[in-house]
């Protein structure tokens, strides 16, 4: 992948003071603040407009100010070019307001997009770049406003070339911007802005170089958008993102997430481990291009690597993922199972999971799949008995995860080829060991061991029949 011109490795910054949020998947925010005077939401148009601003657009925001007066409202003499902090409080404000549907129409009725294009052409100021992709952001939450976004002269297209800043704060506005364009009905349009090879190389370059946690997030969510979305921007996006190292991205990503699981700040890391374990897990059920993944050997190490993390507690979702991406991987690579059947700690780090997924069915599917392609593999009659009691012991030792989870399916009355298979294999291992428990003296003092053992297995081998049956 070639690297951009003015390589910058973005560091971590402290983000400003005041950095408001995009608005929820409903519109809950500023039900009271539907009283603001549509005035002053003009005013604030107004005054974010440059001093380099023609005439003629003052003229028609005047003009549009005028009709929104009420009856008897004092008509406050506005002056144009404010300085850079009131700029920026003024932008704020806009920035807040355009999360609310309802403001966020009158606002682009009222030129504010094309205040706002004129600001991303002329300003110097990264902050103030930041707040005009910032309140961009906001707006294309809704449809209409996005509609409007895309349809405004060049704007779609100066918004793109914001990816070429170097300020940390504005590109992440500007890939949560992208990420929106590409997961809107009107993707094409965004699609086909992004799709020249400097910005779709610029998008990884940023991925795999930046220090901020924050822009490595946004940058791999943009990623996340474009595998995701529809056919079109596929089509238009993810084969040359493919050929441009897409897939060598996210692995290098991944192997750095993973190797941050032991830091104690992992808690900061784990959003950008899970959205990178999603688009990894996106590539590799799409036609044509899931064999880049299922025939990485050193993505299915480490993906398997982070299954058998003992404390899943704080992993749980990037776990989860990473089960269903070795289900797929597995699908593609069947004889990749052989590899991890042995692999006491993968099956139990593999059952500890079951919990996790209990709502997720896509999910608990994917564990049974393993767990039968895993299964398939075990030759228990060629294990020595002290290996075939170290399996059956972890076995049973989550015996009751396999029993809730069997209950679940049972609930749900839900039928799989898949986990029939795992119970019945598992049903072979615990019959082996039971049969071989009454033979030598030496494998009954190795089950009179652990009492507790016997009866988990004696438990597990009836619910596995059960469910059988």
């Amino acid at each position: 992948m070639a690297v951009p011109q003015n390589p910058t490795n973005f560091q971590d910054e402290d983000p400003p003071s005041h950095h408001p949020s995009p608005p929820p998947d409903h519109d809950q925010l500023f039900e009271v603040s539907t009283t603001v005077d549509p005035s002053y939401v003009i005013s604030l148009i107004r005054k974010l407009l440059p001093t380099t601003q023609p005439q003629q657009e003052t003229m028609q925001l005047d003009q549009q100010q005028q009709q929104q007066q009420q009856p008897n409202h004092h008509h406050e003499s506005l002056s144009v070019g404010v300085g850079d902090q009131a700029w920026e409080d003024y932008g704020c404000i806009l920035w807040d307001l355009a999360a609310n549907k309802t403001h966020a129409d009158f606002m682009v009725e009222n030129l504010l997009l094309q205040v706002l294009s004129a600001n991303l052409t002329v300003q110097q100021s990264s902050r103030a770049i930041e707040i005009c992709l910032g309140i961009i952001g906001n707006l294309a939450c809704h449809e209409d406003p996005m509609r409007l976004i895309v349809s405004t002269n060049g704007l779609v297209k100066l918004i793109v070339n914001q990816i070429f800043l170097d300020d940390t704060q504005c590109l992440c506005e500007a890939c949560r911007l992208l990420s929106l364009g590409v997961r809107s009905s009107e993707s094409g349009t965004w699609a086909a802005a992004i799709q020249s090879e400097n910005v779709l190389c610029r998008i990884l370059w940023i991925a795999e170089n930046s220090l901020n946690l924050q822009l490595v997030e946004k940058t791999v969510e943009l990623l996340l958008a474009i595998i995701e979305s529809s056919q079109e921007v596929m089509e238009i996006l993810l084969s040359p993102l493919i050929k441009m190292g897409l897939p060598s991205t996210l692995l290098s990503l991944l192997a750095c997430e993973i190797s941050q699981l032991s830091n104690e700040k992992v808690l900061e890391r784990l959003s950008i481990l899970d959205v990178t374990l999603r688009a990894i897990e996106a590539i590799s059920v799409i036609d044509g291009h899931s064999q880049e993944i299922s025939s990485n050997k050193e993505l299915f190490q480490l993906v398997c690597q982070l299954i058998k993390v003992s404390d899943k507690a704080e992993v749980a979702n990037s776990c989860v993922t990473a089960a269903v991406l070795i289900a797929n991987i597995l699908s593609d690579v069947p004889d990749l199972a052989s590899e991890i059947s042995n692999d006491l700690n993968f099956l139990q780090g593999l059952l500890d999971i079951f919990p996790f997924a209990s709502d997720d069915l896509e999910a608990r599917s994917a564990l049974w799949s393993i767990m039968a392609g895993l299964l398939l593999q075990v030759r228990e009659s060629e294990m020595s008995l002290p290996a075939l009691y170290e399996y059956v012991s972890v076995l049973a030792s989550k015996s009751d995860l396999i029993e809730d989870d069997l209950l679940g399916y049972q609930l749900d009355g839900l039928k799989s080829n898949a986990r029939t298979t795992a119970l019945r294999r598992i049903i072979n291992i615990l019959n082996l060991w039971t049969a071989s428990k009454d033979e030598p003296e030496e494998n009954g003092q190795m089950a009179a061991e652990n009492q507790t053992a016997n009866v988990d297995i004696s438990r597990l081998l009836d619910c596995c029949r059960r469910h059988t049956e």
